[in-house]
């Protein structure tokens, strides 16, 4: 093997080891701040904006989150292009006001990932899955839990294998929810993140 692809894969590691760091989660801070407070610190941490609840707005900067004391409740996601792991996923556990949330191209996405997300089961409403590259049946097919979802987008996820199946599978457990499963991002959805399309 030659230096450079060491070099290569040094870097590689350091930088996964860095991003399972900074999704970690912290039981002590979600104790001293509460689980909103600290699933925003998560989410922005590693690049994912967040909409508080009665805010118009996507919050995009961290250093603009409010004062610890400043009570606030998480609406809507928007992870698009972040490091987000489902080893944070622990942090949505508490947060009761998740309507919304959009998985774009998130590169470290994996099906533990989706299973977790019943942490949002009695709030979450929408949710779009777009080019996650990690993700396959097994992941998909968990989001049945999510009895309360009204619409549910996957798109272009490149290790589905039978979408039929877990379209199958999906509209069985929520009969009213509109799911789409397309092998393509749809011409309206590109370069659309949710926080864009207001």
């Amino acid at each position: 093997m030659t230096v450079s692809r060491l070099c290569f894969n040094s870097h590689r590691r350091f930088w996964q080891w860095l991003n399972i760091v900074w999704n970690r989660v912290d039981d002590e801070r979600i104790a001293r701040v509460g689980p909103d407070r600290a699933c925003a610190e998560w989410l922005m941490r590693n690049g994912a904006f967040i909409k508080w609840t009665n805010e118009r707005e996507f919050l995009k900067d961290y250093n603009a989150l409010p004062p610890e004391g400043d009570v606030r409740y998480i609406q809507a996601v928007d992870a698009t292009d972040s490091s987000i792991m489902h080893y944070g996923f622990g942090y949505f556990k508490g947060c009761t006001h998740i309507t919304h949330v959009q998985f774009h191209r998130c590169l470290y996405l994996k099906d533990e990932a989706l299973e977790k997300l019943s942490y949002l089961k009695d709030s979450l409403q929408r949710l779009q899955i777009i080019s996650c590259g990690n993700i396959t049946d097994k992941g998909v097919k968990s989001l049945h839990t999510l009895s309360k979802l009204t619409s549910l987008h996957i798109y272009d996820l490149i290790y589905l294998k039978n979408k039929e199946e877990c379209l199958s599978v999906l509209q069985s457990h929520l009969p009213s929810c509109d799911i789409e499963i397309l092998d393509r991002v749809p011409r309206h959805q590109h370069g659309q993140p949710e926080h864009s399309q207001k």
